[in-house]
Parts: structure tokens; sequence; C-alpha cells
């Protein structure tokens, strides 16, 4: 409400086994702060069900399946999704209804890229994206329209992907309007109906989005993405912009939206502490490859690519009264290296590296327990990994 009630210094603000919480919003705050070190994945203190599980193929050459990571699922398929380039496969992977499939990477690795493509906003040079058995770039632009319907996205800002100028009401049935050519009184109960869902009255129907808060600006963005009750949902960054105690309930809300309406996500994020939470499966991404792909408790605490690791190291955690050593860094220089085409692509950055790295590019191969990873010594880096986190 605009008041100072605390203000800790340094490491005193964290040192809670030291100094305890000054006062209660202190702990709750720091409670909700998703810096996990990829511990047991609770949420709203409930353990979130560790069987779900997604189905990913692994192929190689010339399009050859070789194995695949599956469970037996009731749910039919929602998306699959085949890029290749040159016969050689970057990203095939198989998702359904009910799941969550976090795409985890740095800047620049294809997560956004993968998302346009599985919005069908851009084609793929080769390869295929199907949407319930059909071809999505195969489609004729009226059928493509009808299929839109299925594929709704959550973007990262929630101040810049709603219209100023427009009510609420406009904005979050405009979907309607423009696939399924809505009459206005079904426009106005169908947006009634899914601002009720994600937690909004439907008085905020005729209010302008400069009069709500960050996290009520994303529940409007969540209540458009489901007004045309899709199959899938792309959620690009969905809560990078809010402050810790709104991502909980944003967070909280996908799940139980999720749960609700049987719907299929893909989750993308730089927080690998949350996609540890919410997801069922994680696909980590290097350049537009999948190089490691798993369940956020085997992949995380057993991580067995070195470009996975370096992403865990390069997260920041809580240790009241413990200075991190700085971990090893990736060869600076190794940024501008241009990697061989046909080896490694991850190897001019890799310390791990060695001469057939170079020469030979690792197939994504399984390592058991639904894990997989495209490393000549995969084997090596999860056994260290193992060791340091305990796992």
């Amino acid at each position: 409400d605009g008041a100072l009630i605390s203000t800790p210094m340094g490491s005193t603000a964290y040192n809670l086994s030291a100094h305890g919480p000054i006062i209660p919003m202190d702990s709750k705050i720091l409670a909700l702060t998703p810096i996990s070190a990829f511990r047991p994945r609770r949420w709203r203190g409930a353990l979130l069900s560790q069987t779900a599980r997604i189905r990913l193929e692994v192929l190689e050459g010339a399009k050859r399946p070789v194995s695949a990571v599956a469970d037996n699922f009731e749910a039919p398929n929602v998306l699959e999704v085949y890029v290749a380039e040159d016969r050689d496969v970057k990203v095939c992977m198989l998702f359904d209804a009910g799941r969550s499939l976090g795409v985890v990477g740095e800047s620049g690795s294809g997560k956004s890229t993968l998302a346009r493509l599985v919005m069908a906003l851009e084609a793929p040079t080769a390869g295929r994206v199907r949407l319930d058995g059909a071809d999505l770039h195969a489609l004729a632009p009226a059928a493509l329209r009808s299929a839109r319907a299925k594929l709704q996205m959550v973007f990262q800002d929630p101040y810049g992907s709603l219209d100023p100028r427009r009510t609420v009401g406009h904005t979050v049935a405009e979907p309607l309007r423009l696939l399924h050519r809505a009459a206005a009184a079904e426009q106005q109960a169908r947006a009634a109906e899914v601002l009720d869902a994600v937690g909004l009255p439907a008085a905020a129907l005729q209010r302008y989005p400069h009069e709500f808060s960050g996290g009520q600006r994303q529940r409007i963005a969540i209540a458009r993405a489901l007004i045309t009750r899709p199959r899938l949902i792309v959620a690009d960054e969905p809560v990078s912009a809010l402050d810790v105690s709104v991502q909980a309930q944003v967070l909280n809300l996908m799940q139980d939206l999720q749960q609700r309406f049987g719907l299929a996500l893909l989750f993308i994020s730089h927080d690998l502490a949350v996609v540890d939470l919410v997801c069922d499966d994680v696909i980590v991404l290097y350049q537009g490859r999948i190089v490691e792909h798993g369940a956020p408790d085997v992949l995380f605490r057993r991580a067995a690519h070195p470009y996975t690791r370096a992403l865990m190291l390069a997260v920041p955690r809580l240790q009241p009264g413990v200075r991190r050593a700085k971990p090893a860094t990736l060869a600076a220089a190794a940024r501008a290296a241009v990697a061989t085409a046909e080896g490694c692509a991850f190897a001019p950055r890799c310390p791990w590296a060695e001469p057939r790295c170079r020469d030979q590019r690792p197939l994504l191969r399984s390592l058991g327990a639904g894990h997989a990873a495209a490393c000549h010594r995969a084997e090596d880096v999860a056994a260290e990994v193992a060791v340091e986190t305990g796992g």
C-alpha cells in the first residue's frame, strides 16, 4: 500500500538462519521466490505429480526413429513438431492434452522461433508442424484460420500485449470475432466466463488495461487465450516481467486452468526453477537443437549435457552465510568460434570437449528413465552433476 515496511541490508536480508524474517511479509516473499536450487518440486504446499510425461521421439539421419520416450496415454495427441535441416533432425517432439512441456535455453537458442513455428506464424525450412494430424503449413488459408482457434499464446509482457485503447471486454473477445464470427451476445457471455475462470469480475470487461496491475493484466491475457477453448497454449516467458509474489499466483492459475480444461502447455522460460516447478518434461535447446530432455527431477539432478550444467551453474541461489565459489566459465573466445558442420555445435565452448566432439555430431540418445542427451560424454557429465547436486 505504498508504506515502507522493511529495509534489510545486504546478506542480512536473506540470512534467515541468523536473524529470522524481520516481519511476516519478508518471510512470505522469500517463500515465494523460486530459487530452489532445484530441490523437491513443491508448490502451494503440495507435491506435484511425478507421473506425467511428454512423448518425445528421438530421430537421426534420414528421419528414421531410433527410440522413443513414451508412457501409456489415454488422451489424444495434440501436437507433433518435426523440424529438419538437410536430412538432419533438429527438433522432434510429440505431446498430449493435459501435459506441460518446458523449453529452456539461453537467448538466441531458438525458443521463440520454436514457439512461432508451433503457432504457424513461421514455416519451417523443412519438416512439419501437425495439430491433431493436420499439417498446419499445408492448410488452405480458411482451414488455417479455423485451426488457429486450437492454438493460443500468452506473451511475456502483460503491458505490451494488450491494446491500451480498447476495453478489456473488446480485447478478450477479439479472437471470437476473428476466428468464430460469434454474435455480440455470445462474445460478452464467453468473455465474462473466462474472466471468472482467471479470477477477475465481470465488471472488468468495461475497464481499460492501465487500470490493472501487472499480474491482473497477465490474467487478462490468459483469459484471451482461453476464450476460443484451445487445445494448446504456448506461454512465452509468461511470468518473467512479474514480481515473485505475482509469479506464484499466475503459475498456480495456469496449473489450475490446465487441469480444469485439459490443456497442453508449451512453457518457454529462462527460469529453470519455475520450469522445474510447473512442467512435466523439459527440453534444452542450443542453437535450435534439442541437446537434452527428460523429467525435471531427473534432468536437473543428473544433467548429462555440459550446456545444461552451465545453465544450472548460472542460476543464483540463496545460501545464507556462504559465499558462492565462482564456477568455471566457458571460454570467452569460444562464443565467437564457429563449430564445424560435422561436429557438436557446443564443442567450442565445452570444457568436456575431446577431439571426436569436433568431428562427430553426437546423437540424442537414451540414458534411461526417460532421459536423453546429445553428448559423447553424457554419463561422465551426469555423474559429476549428481555429486554436485546430491542427486
